[in-house]
């Protein structure tokens, strides 16, 4: 897949699937500029911006000629999913997006707000509880759409494995790219 013609890709899958992994890579490959969802939507004290709010932000954010948006927020998914060039879905098996989700649990990442921190707590056992039933809340919304919209590009990865040999080529694909451009 030539992921360089592509200006507006959407990321999602399952919680611990490698979504902003995968989107930050794909960045510094593409040049195109990052969006975490969870950066934009979350508020101190893990708040919720109302829907209004949210629906407004994220018309902002894919209005917008070139991007990169990683995260599910199945609320607006469709708004995302109509504005996008290419749909990249993280198939992961739910047993290693557990594991990544417990291994992080605590850490500081790059795609929540600074503000906030993960605990464990009962709110990281819901969000777990989420992770596992994935496939039977969050994956039908994600192949409804593909099935609305069978034109929009889509295109599934299905393991950490496969991901990071796709990134391996797109990092090729860009050296290619810049020497035929010399």
């Amino acid at each position: 897949m030539d992921v360089f013609i592509y200006n507006r890709i959407m990321i999602v899958g399952n919680n611990g699937s490698g979504k902003s992994f995968l989107s930050k890579k794909l960045s510094l490959v593409t040049g195109l500029p990052l969006v975490h969802l969870d950066v934009e939507y979350w508020r101190p004290n893990w708040e919720n911006p109302t829907r209004e709010e949210w629906i407004k932000k994220v018309m902002e954010l894919t209005s917008k000629e070139r991007w990169i948006i990683d995260g599910n927020h199945t609320s607006t998914m469709e708004l995302r999913f109509k504005a996008a060039d290419l749909v990249i879905f993280l198939d992961i098996n739910r047993f290693v997006c557990l594991a990544r989700v417990l291994l992080r649990n605590g850490k500081k990442r790059s795609d929540t707000p600074e503000y906030l921190e993960e605990k464990f707590d009962k709110a990281f056992l819901h969000f777990c509880k989420g992770l596992w039933s994935f496939s039977k809340t969050r994956r039908p919304v994600i192949t409804d759409l593909h099935k609305d919209y069978p034109d929009k590009p889509f295109f599934i990865i299905h393991s950490r494995r496969e991901m990071k040999m796709l990134l391996n080529q797109w990092s090729n694909e860009k050296a290619k790219y810049i020497n035929q451009a010399l």
